[in-house]
């Protein structure tokens, strides 16, 4: 039986950065696929194994499972190299920027780049990672670099340059004080000693185009069809033709070879042993005590019957946009657009949708194994029936439209039900992009390239069976609708404009009335398209472009009057006003139960403000977060619980935030940490599930007030200064809360050690 748990790291507490920067905490998870199996090592009966974005531990003997990602203490994604020594507990990380992560019993350090060639512009991309003893030879694409694990530090490198040319190494390792390299030039080897930088000295051992090598007791290498063990300067091919060899693997006692169908097994003296079939590729084996596991691609660690091990996740790390529904269900769409939202995001994975079903990941098997072609932009479950799905397909193929599947829960799979080719002339029209449900559940599409070349709406037709589109005669290109006081507020990317389609409540189209929003309504000049939208508490539309930020007050009656105007959030800094993301292109916005604003900025991470936009009360990027990415696609907030999902082409991850079920009232008040030592934190302290509207006095024990304030949206940080603005004193504070009417009151208590 499988045992899931996040990692327990006492390292965590203890982190060392080079940028002296602390990117996770216990309010950040991942929600990552540990699908793609990379390197593996084994460590007394644990099997650690690195995938796309994060490393798992496997121990067999109980089945537990853990994990390690950007979300509990690495700093990066896109590994693209791996190795872990098991007599010093040390491993070594490599990402495709560069950058590398070295993991100890001690801490977790960040090693921001490689040593750079002068003149070399080519792929920082670690390519490869073989640790012996307190040394790894890091493969990168102008050769090799020895890496001191004691000291963290890059030690001499070699740059494989002939002719102005550089050229790659694809492995390297380290065999008693010797490094070989294979490059797709031959085998290349060099003693550690002072010509070694010199890479006129190095040795060609053996020319031809090699792709593998891996040392302990002995050394083998191999290219795409022959597996070689070297000998004092000898390579003897094994006995054994391969199809693709995908990975070679030297362990104490035998030789593991990966080929694209099947696993071989080696003594050390290349007799064959055995092979292992997995029924799907792997990228590398391993044996452990005498049986054999597979990396795979697509499913984890997996056995010799075959058992899957790994961290539940998505099949895919992809993603696009996520829907929220009952009991922490999820669906989450893979695809994308490019060239101003026009074309659709080539992936040769052909991802299509993931379901969580609040238990478990659950992948459609319409999509293993087929020749279709899938962008899927949006995936939505019936709200009165959560096990029909509908999917918008936006592609350049015949399967583009949208598709209808009915989830079975015996099976864990869907059913495909129909598909809507949307009454196109060719696979460049019609193409749906978003679907929202209105209020009385009935399904709308927003759809670029209706026949004419413009966008359209389209309405669920549920009695017909079939889609009826609505040309809105605006722009080609569209985003997902969002449904607000009977209108749907589509925002058109490829187009200054804005529009709402009142669709008068009923399914009939000619009775259906746009309205529409455009530069001279405000955009900014030199805005060429708007890309998202919110709607607060307050009934103010907020509209994210491509050069900027919008605020619409009262949408519902201003989107009627043609001169209504769109303005910007003005900040003051320094005495000078400033507009709020100016020139910047705000790719989503969500509003959370306190009406505080999560914005997305293209290349800017997340911004975190307060209900009026005046104030940042937190700024999430890469460098300084979990976030995968600067470029967040999707923002949900889940307003039961407060925590918050931020959605991107490299993986999701989640937030805690502290802001759920705001009202008039107060919820389950908590303060947090407390008590507040100062000599383990020296931040602010959270009070939350307060009332949208909360009035805070709080005292010392003599019942002197030494603060008071007036919070809004549900929650409110103290910095533990008193009415002078210096720190209050060790002691006991009680936090004395009503409501705005009076009508609900609070208390709390708040330990502070100076």
């Amino acid at each position: 039986m499988k045992k899931l748990s996040i990692i327990s790291l006492g390292i965590l507490a203890s982190l060392q950065f080079v940028n002296a920067q602390v990117i996770s905490s216990k309010k950040w998870a991942d929600l990552f696929s540990y699908n793609n199996v990379l390197a593996m090592k084994e460590d007394n009966g644990k099997i650690v194994a690195a995938t796309e974005n994060g490393v798992f531990f496997y121990t067999i003997s109980s089945g537990e499972i853990t994990k390690l990602s950007k979300a509990n203490g690495l700093h990066e994604v896109k590994i693209s190299a791996f190795d872990y020594n098991p007599q010093t507990k040390i491993g070594l990380i490599g990402y495709q920027n560069g950058s590398l992560d070295v993991i100890t019993p001690q801490g977790i350090t960040y090693v921001v780049d490689i040593p750079i060639a002068t003149g070399y512009n080519g792929s920082k991309k670690i390519n490869h990672i073989s640790i012996t003893g307190d040394k790894a030879v890091v493969s990168v694409g102008y050769g090799v670099s020895i890496f001191n694990l004691n000291s963290k530090e890059f030690g001499d490198s070699a740059f494989f340059m002939t002719g102005g040319v550089y050229e790659a190494s694809n492995e390297a390792t380290i065999l008693g004080n010797k490094v070989f390299s294979v490059t797709n030039t031959g085998l290349k080897s060099h003693d550690m000693n002072t010509t070694f930088p010199v890479f006129s000295t190095w040795t060609t051992e053996m020319s031809g185009a090699f792709t593998h090598i891996d040392s302990e007791s002995v050394l083998t290498f191999s290219n795409l069809t022959t597996a070689y063990l070297y000998n004092s300067g000898t390579s003897i091919p094994l006995s054994q033709t391969f199809t693709k060899v995908h990975d070679v693997v030297v362990n104490a006692n035998n030789i593991v070879v990966t080929d694209q169908n099947r696993v071989y097994t080696f003594n050390t003296n290349g007799i064959a042993s055995g092979t292992v079939s997995f029924g799907e590729e792997c990228n590398t084996a391993t044996s452990v005590n005498g049986k054999v596991y597979g990396g795979t691609i697509l499913s984890g660690i997996k056995d010799e019957s075959n058992v899957i091990f790994k961290p539940d996740g998505p099949y895919f790390n992809y993603s696009y946009k996520i829907s929220l529904y009952d009991n922490n269900q999820l669906l989450v769409s893979s695809g994308g657009r490019e060239s101003r939202f026009n074309t659709p995001l080539a992936n040769a994975k052909n991802p299509g949708f993931y379901y969580f079903d609040g238990v478990q990941w659950i992948y459609p098997s319409y999509f293993v194994n087929t020749s279709k072609v899938f962008n899927v932009l949006d995936v939505t479950a019936n709200p009165s029936d959560n096990t029909e799905v509908f999917f918008a397909n936006y592609t350049f193929s015949p399967e583009h439209g949208i598709h209808k599947m009915k989830y079975n829960p015996s099976t864990k799979d869907f059913d495909f039900v129909n598909y809507y080719d949307l009454e196109t002339p060719s696979i460049y029209f019609s193409r749906p992009v978003g679907l929202t449900y209105d209020d009385q559940n009935n399904l709308y599409a927003s759809i670029s390239f209706v026949g004419s070349g413009t966008a359209g709406m389209a309405t669920y037709d549920k009695a017909a069976d079939k889609f009826i589109i609505k040309n809105t005669n605006f722009s080609t290109a569209v985003q997902k609708p969002l449904y607000y006081e009977k209108m749907f507020w589509v925002p058109l990317p490829r187009t200054s404009n804005f529009l709402a389609y009142d669709y008068k409540n009923t399914p009939t189209v000619s009775d259906d009335v746009i309205y529409t929003l455009s530069q001279s309504n405000g955009f900014a000049g030199n805005s060429s398209g708007t890309l998202s939208v919110a709607i607060d508490k307050a009934g103010d539309a907020w509209i994210g472009t491509d050069s900027g930020l919008r605020i619409l007050s009262n949408a519902a009656v201003a989107i009627k009057d043609p001169d209504a105007e769109v303005t910007p959030i003005v900040i003051e800094q320094n005495g000078i006003g400033e507009e709020l993301f100016r020139d910047s292109q705000i790719l989503q916005i969500e509003v959370d139960a306190g009406d505080h604003k999560w914005v997305s900025v293209d290349g800017g991470g997340v911004y975190y403000l307060s209900s009026d936009g005046q104030q940042t009360i937190k700024h999430f990027t890469k460098e300084n977060s979990p976030l995968p990415t600067n470029s967040i696609t999707d923002i949900k907030v889940d307003r039961k619980t407060g925590k918050v999902y931020f959605v991107s082409y490299d993986g999701i991850v989640t937030y805690q935030g502290d802001v759920a079920d705001v009202t008039s009232n107060f919820g389950n008040v908590l303060v947090y940490p407390n008590p507040v030592v100062y000599s383990n934190f020296k931040g602010k302290v959270t009070i939350k599930g307060l009332a949208e509207k909360t009035n805070i006095r709080i005292a010392d024990a003599a019942g002197n007030v030494v603060h008071s304030a007036v919070a809004r949206g549900g929650y409110y940080e103290w910095d533990l200064n008193n009415q002078r603005g210096t720190r209050v004193a060790s002691g006991v504070y009680f936090v004395l809360m009503t409501n705005e009417d009076g009508s609900d009151k609070a208390t709390a208590k708040i330990a502070v050690v100076n």
